[in-house]
């Protein structure tokens, strides 16, 4: 339910259940059902402005056997625009008794602290904040040596695990992600896009890394 991508929310899925608070119960019952494991969701704050209804979603899903809700405070009309209104994850923390999961504008285990502090969530949910920098999580200063190893690292897994199609698209997300502050990124990025093979991505990126 927290996913706004107009595909996905044309369908009536997605955060498109924020606004069909009916329909999303009837979904959390038939899986609570279905599953014998842990059974958490993901909602945002909202529809739109006039749409804040992540509090009565979260009472819902609580009254139909989820085990946690993660909340990602913006509506989805605002995408991912502005700041998140972490008071938001407060409102559905004080609301409910199930481990809430504060997400959005964390991108440091500085901001994750803060996020807990100001909402009292049991845990923290990085998603964007962790594109082109994976070693967010580790909480301390990573080097350029260590910050190249990793990404060396995972251009690897990404070759060994997906097809050779599949592979070139996400060496070119994920390489334009790291190149993130780097000299003459801004030129590099569309170079990388209009690569062709998987090396000629890779030589590209090193070049100016």
């Amino acid at each position: 339910m927290g996913c706004p991508v107009s595909k996905i929310v044309a369908k009536g899925q997605g955060s498109a259940l924020m606004r069909d608070p009916l329909a999303a119960a009837v979904i959390f019952r038939t899986l609570r059902k279905a599953v014998s494991v842990a059974f958490t969701i993901k909602i945002r704050g909202g529809w739109d402005d006039r749409t804040m209804n992540a509090v009565e979603i979260a009472r819902l899903a609580e009254s139909e056997g989820v085990d946690a809700i993660t909340v990602h405070p913006r509506t989805r009309s605002q995408q991912f625009t502005g700041r998140a209104p972490w008071e938001i994850i407060a409102a559905v923390g004080a609301a409910v008794r199930l481990p809430i999961v504060g997400n959005g504008d964390v991108r440091s285990v500085a901001d994750a602290r803060a996020m807990a502090a100001a909402t009292g969530c049991a845990a923290v949910m990085i998603g964007r904040g962790a594109l082109g920098a994976p070693w967010v999580f580790r909480g301390t200063e990573t080097g350029r040596p260590e910050r190249a190893a990793i990404i060396r690292r995972h251009a690897a897994l990404i070759e060994a695990h997906l097809s050779e199609r599949e592979a070139l698209v996400q060496l070119k997300k994920h390489l334009a992600w790291y190149s993130a502050g780097l000299p003459g990124s801004a030129a590099l990025r569309p170079r990388l896009f209009a690569a062709r093979t998987a090396a000629e991505v890779l030589d590209l990126f090193w070049e100016t890394w």
